[in-house]
């Protein structure tokens, strides 16, 4: 989901301006009381149950996320290529990797200091807006062949992302994603950087070549639904 930013974010982020982040996100009010102490996985489940509190929930996530567009957009909408969407991601997922950046089992030094601001209830109330948020058109898409990528997602890819590539609570939605994030990422899993460690997703790119991959990402970064 989360790429690594170093060198934007320096572009990006005055000395000292991730502590100014802890006034505005503690201004923001408890959605309510009996939310307090809960998981945010638990806060995203009972939120969706209820529209009011979803909806609720959504509005405040829109302020939490205030910083989060300077890189992943007003929307969840990426303003850079390297960084991926989180419009439309399922909310459990997002939860999650929230979770990991917060101890440290993804590692991203911004990340991790951004996300130890927030409190439980913002990181639920976070990822329920970017879940309900749309993907918008990608203005320039990637270069491959669509047709071939779809035939090589649909054999290697489908069974765990989904037909339609919209993944689930533990597998990321990669329809309309970032292309370059897209390709760097199945690189990193292919090439075995470091950067990228799962077992599984290093056995299944490593039988795609790069028009392999550049044919999948093609056929990704043009899903919007």
């Amino acid at each position: 989901m989360f790429p690594r930013l170093t060198g934007r974010l320096a572009r990006l982020r005055p000395h000292g301006l991730l502590a100014a982040l802890l006034v505005p996100l503690t201004l923001l009010g408890p959605l309510d009381a009996a939310a307090q102490g809960e998981k945010p996985i638990d806060l995203v489940k009972a939120w969706e149950a209820d529209a009011g509190k979803k909806t609720s929930a959504i509005g405040a996530g829109k302020k939490a996320a205030f910083f989060c567009a300077n890189c992943h957009g007003d929307d969840g909408n990426s303003r850079y290529p390297e960084v991926p969407n989180l419009a439309a991601q399922n909310s459990a997922y997002l939860v999650e990797q929230i979770r990991k950046f917060g101890s440290g089992e993804r590692k991203d030094d911004f990340m991790q200091g951004l996300i130890k601001v927030l409190n439980d209830e913002q990181k639920a109330q976070i990822a329920l807006f970017y879940a309900d948020a749309k993907v918008s058109p990608i203005k320039a898409g990637a270069v491959g062949d669509i047709n071939r990528g779809k035939g090589l997602f649909s054999r290697v890819c489908s069974g765990c992302h989904g037909a339609e590539a919209k993944g689930n609570e533990t597998i990321p939605r990669l329809a309309g994603q970032q292309g370059e994030y897209l390709k760097k990422s199945l690189l990193r899993y292919r090439n075995k950087s470091g950067e990228r460690l799962y077992a599984p997703m290093s056995a299944v790119t490593a039988q795609l070549s790069d028009s392999d991959v550049e044919a999948v990402v093609a056929y990704l970064s043009a899903l919007k639904n």
